[in-house]
């Protein structure tokens, strides 16, 4: 039974992994360095939970709400500030980071590493005995199309502005903006979703940005042909 959880859990990220890594597939990266960046990603899920729960129980000490907007947004930041050290801390030296879309690659496959745990995590919360399969493939469903494609688009915007100061030479300048950028994206996919339930409004938000990110995807892939 835990298996076919875990298994559950972890298509989401293979979906959207197998989508992306398209975008790349004219010099496809090693896949021992894809399998220990998304096993990274993974393993950062632990440590932003473990600076969340530390917020949040700072939070119930002052007795402040704690899904307000400003909440939110240091929640996210955690998350996306984590996910992106992490990938720096693997690939900011590895031979195989040898051109600027390999900054977008890298940061979504560890975000759908971070996503898959969090969809493992999620999936066994809500199951129980009484439970039946269905409700553990609606909520596989719904991550796919919310939280798990979020994560990937946050972390693949920190990603291209990390490509094109690369091509700029000022990486970090460039990294700070897309960091700033993910997280707002981030705090405000959360804060629909609580206030007002997965309804259109979150995934059209998604959906907008994922249109974008697309479109750099692009940008990013003349600027090395230029």
């Amino acid at each position: 039974m835990q298996l076919i959880l875990l298994f559950v859990g972890l298509v989401p990220s293979f979906i959207w992994l197998v989508f992306y890594l398209q975008e790349d597939a004219r010099y496809p990266e090693p896949r021992r360095l894809i399998f220990t960046v998304f096993f990274v990603g993974a393993l950062s899920t632990f440590a932003a939970l473990y600076f969340q729960i530390n917020f949040n129980n700072y939070l119930d000490q002052l007795g402040v709400y704690p899904y307000s907007f400003p909440s939110l947004f240091i929640l996210a930041s955690i998350e996306e500030v984590i996910k992106f050290i992490a990938v720096y801390l693997v690939v900011r030296k590895n031979a195989d980071f040898d051109e600027p879309l390999d900054a977008m690659i890298y940061m979504i496959v560890a975000a759908l590493g971070f996503a898959a745990v969090e969809n493992v995590g999620a999936i066994s919360d809500q199951f129980s005995d009484s439970a039946i399969w269905g409700d553990a493939l609606q909520i596989a469903i719904f991550r796919f199309v919310g939280a798990t494609l979020l994560h990937a688009i946050a972390s693949g915007f920190v990603g291209y502005y990390w490509a094109l100061g690369i091509i700029n030479g000022r990486a970090m300048q460039f990294i700070l903006k897309g960091i700033g950028i993910s997280i707002l994206l981030h705090a405000v996919f959360n804060y629909f979703i609580l206030r007002v339930g997965p309804t259109i409004y979150p995934i059209a938000i998604l959906v907008i940005a994922a249109f974008f990110l697309l479109h750099d995807f692009e940008r990013i892939k003349k600027e090395e042909h230029i």
